[in-house]
């Protein structure tokens, strides 16, 4: 299988890294989330002038077309630069539900060049998910009952806010009734559109988890390089190096698990649950370690305001238990594992 990313893809993921870099610095992200919404219009907006909220919409809707693999990497970037979760939910997660909408559906034609465009915010409910990222500044929200799906304007919910450890999420508990006016897919259409939305939110979350490991490694990095202590670098003591040696290997091992699930989830893999899950395992373990052996070698200081590192660790605490926590994601790899006839590799399975 092969994971080699297009020149197109690494040109626009650096593209966008680089305007992340200037755009969305530590500083300027504090000032955003102290405010009362906790978002920057101005933000939102150049960034859709960079072209990333129309990445995966449909040429033929005003977008630039890409895959689930292309949001393997922007996702990373996302993370890295601890962008809030409304971007991610809206350009990627329900951009793949309304493109699989039949074609002149009117949600479908409404939403999708507003999302191209950068000009509407979506915020998405899901069983796995209790509350609602975003509920409060949606213009729109998808929202599930049973095996329904509802496209519902905000002016037709009402949202109760819940607070969260990291500064850059706005939750929300979503209270509203479901009409045959918002239902936009029923019955096992229901059920498959409620599987995509889960498959994509998992894999964006596990995306942006990688992100942020890469990150708080890179701020540990510089950290080590120059505090000092008996004169020299705390870098250069063996016990420092092994720490941050094993948060790269998790990252680096994370990587391609990541980018097989984004692979089997473009090409409609019948396993490609399995995959996001195992991913989405991965991606959360090299966070917790790269969280873990930061706070470590910066000291009880890491925890501080003033010090970068706490918003990016904050930040994957609260993404672990996004879109399916461990048990869910580990029970789900299990029952794959378990199963009669599920395959160890190439050619192999557990029958044999």
């Amino acid at each position: 299988m092969d994971f080699t990313f297009t020149d197109d893809q690494l040109t626009f993921r650096e593209a966008i890294s680089r305007f992340l870099m200037t755009e969305a610095a530590p500083e300027m992200l504090r000032e955003i989330w102290e405010t009362d919404v906790g978002r920057s219009p101005d933000l939102r907006g150049k960034i859709a002038e960079q072209g990333l909220t129309a990445l995966s919409v449909p040429e033929a809707e005003g977008g630039l077309g890409m895959d689930d693999l292309a949001w393997a990497l922007m996702t990373q970037e996302l993370g890295y630069y601890a962008i809030p979760d409304s971007l991610a939910d809206t350009a990627y997660v329900a951009t793949g539900l309304l493109t699989s909408l039949p074609s002149g559906h009117p949600a479908r034609s409404s939403l999708l060049p507003r999302i191209a465009e950068g000009t509407v915010r979506i915020a998405i409910s899901h069983p796995v998910n209790p509350l609602v990222s975003d509920a409060q500044l949606a213009e729109v929200l998808i929202l599930t009952d049973g095996d329904d799906i509802h496209i519902v304007p905000r002016a037709q919910v009402d949202v109760q806010q819940r607070p969260s450890i990291d500064a850059s999420r706005r939750l929300g508990r979503v209270i509203w009734n479901p009409t045959p006016a918002t239902c936009v897919a029923s019955g096992a259409l229901g059920r498959t559109l409620q599987a995509r939305l889960l498959e994509r939110g998992a894999l964006s979350v596990a995306g942006q988890l990688l992100g942020l490991a890469q990150r708080m490694l890179d701020l540990s990095v510089d950290y080590v390089a120059q505090r000092k202590q008996f004169g020299k670098p705390i870098g250069s003591f063996q016990a420092v190096k092994h720490h941050l040696a094993d948060v790269a290997r998790h990252i680096e091992q994370a990587k391609p698990v990541l980018y097989r699930a984004a692979h089997g989830l473009a090409r409609g893999d019948a396993h490609a649950g399995v995959w996001v899950s195992q991913a989405r395992l991965a991606c959360c373990e090299a966070s917790w370690i790269a969280a873990r052996k930061g706070i470590q070698v910066h000291g009880a200081m890491g925890y501080t305001w003033e010090v970068d590192l706490q918003m990016f660790m904050k930040r994957a605490w609260a993404l672990d238990a996004s879109w399916g926590d461990r048990g869910f994601h580990k029970t789900r790899v299990g029952e794959y594992v378990f199963a009669d006839g599920a395959r160890l590799g190439p050619g192999h399975t557990f029958e044999e």
